[in-house]
């Protein structure tokens, strides 16, 4: 049963696709559809896709040579399957009609209904909302993937595809809706979220933490990384679809895509430095994975700020986020939390922090947006909103995802046993070797 269930949903979801072929035409009496606007979205789209590989380079260059495709996989196997549910209704709970302000109707796009002729999504009224779906999409993809550094190395393949589609339809979407759609209730609170800094980094980040709890510590915990070449590839391939990440969600080629642009390089850039001195300040050598690591975790903290701060202000937001993961990821190594490949500290405490100073630096002279000022200008609204938003958005995420683990353990075992741990993933899980 347990074989032919997985194949049985695909083949559901190809008869409902016959039954419901969604050729709707929707036209709309006036329409601000943009030829650069659409491009720049196509593009931007397909850098966001280039993401997910490129974590799967990051990720598989550290861990143990047994589990590099086991890790990778884990990641590319998210183009597939999130991508199936985004299109049947996962697109519809985020950005659907709402439904309480968490919520959407997962009837308003089922089988991506509606999406022929020049609708639009009225955050992105330039360019048609097929595109809009397919650039969220990719934001979809690649965050249940993000997840997987911290229990790599101990989960059985079956068992990460049943909680990857439980954790983006019941965690994922519900924040995106709640922070993304005009009636979300964060969106209501005047949260701002630019790119994905709660609805990407920090749901990831708790729903690692989650993850490590979770399942425990692996039998051997240190090791020598795979390769190091993979982890540099990565961290390019990363930095530069990041500009489609950040860059793109500004909606058009516009000044707000040049200055998300500029701010998105520049915090990964001083980040990335940061690390590297604050290492060498601790007495270590300056290293090839923490200028990676560095680099990252200031692409994840200006992710929320990108579009809604200055240039010098995304120097400081580097900085400040550098900083403070580092020292996450020492008191991590001092605790008994096997996060494997430190994914809260660095995903989701750099979501964090970039959440705050998002609050901290935002001014509405970089976007209109922008209604309060953050508290460097001498206001108090957005600050306190973003840190009730955090709080509760933290919550959500880690106990949401400790739930999620328990239905997947009592649906499908989460933990390889002890030998096909010592085998390595890549041999006990896939037949399949480096």
């Amino acid at each position: 049963m347990k074989k032919i269930l997985p194949f049985g949903i695909l083949v559901l979801a190809g008869v409902l696709a016959l039954l419901n072929p969604s050729t709707e035409v929707t036209n709309v009496a006036e329409s601000n559809m943009d030829t650069g606007d659409t491009a720049w979205l196509l593009m931007s789209a397909a850098l966001v896709l280039l993401m997910t590989p490129g974590l799967a380079f990051f990720y598989g260059g550290m861990v143990r040579k047994k589990n590099v495709i086991s890790t990778m996989l884990q990641s590319f196997i998210c183009m597939g399957l999130i991508t199936v549910i985004w299109v049947v209704f996962g697109f519809s709970l985020a950005f659907g009609d709402d439904i309480g302000g968490i919520i959407g109707n997962p009837s308003t796009f089922y089988m991506m209904k509606g999406m022929l002729g020049n609708a639009t999504w009225p955050g992105m009224p330039t360019v048609p909302i097929a595109l809009f779906a397919m650039f969220q999409l990719k934001f979809a993809v690649i965050t249940p993937a993000l997840i997987t550094g911290a229990f790599a190395e101990r989960i059985k393949f079956n068992a990460y595809l049943i909680f990857i589609s439980l954790f983006v339809i019941l965690i994922y979407t519900p924040l995106a809706h709640a922070t993304w759609h005009p009636e979300g209730i964060l969106a209501k609170m005047g949260v701002l979220d630019f790119a994905g800094g709660t609805v990407v980094h920090m749901s990831a980040g708790w729903a690692a933490l989650a993850s490590a709890l979770y399942l425990g510590k692996r039998t051997e915990q240190s090791h020598t990384p795979a390769r190091i070449s993979y982890v540099l590839l990565g961290t390019g391939l990363l930095w530069f679809g990041w500009f489609g990440f950040n860059a793109g969600s500004a909606g058009g080629a516009n000044t707000l895509a040049a200055s998300a642009f500029a701010t998105t390089t520049t915090a990964s850039a001083v980040a990335a430095m940061t690390w590297i001195f604050f290492d060498i300040l601790r007495g270590k050598k300056p290293s090839a994975m923490g200028a990676c690591i560095g680099a990252v975790v200031g692409l994840v903290a200006i992710t929320p700020a990108a579009g809604f701060v200055t240039i010098p202000h995304s120097l400081v937001i580097g900085i400040v986020a550098a900083i403070v993961s580092n020292l996450v990821v020492i008191w991590r190594t001092k605790t008994g939390i096997d996060d494997t490949l430190d994914v809260f500290p660095c995903h989701g405490v750099g979501g964090m922090v970039g959440m705050l100073l998002t609050s901290v630096f935002a001014h509405s002279n970089v976007n209109s947006a922008v209604t309060t000022n953050g508290l460097f200008f001498g206001e108090t609204g957005l600050f306190v909103a973003h840190l009730i938003a955090l709080l509760g958005a933290s919550a959500f995420a880690f106990f949401g995802s400790l739930a999620l683990l328990k239905i997947t353990d009592l649906l499908s075992p989460l933990r390889v046993s002890t030998e096909a741990e010592t085998i390595g993933l890549d041999l006990s899980q896939h037949d399949e070797e480096l």
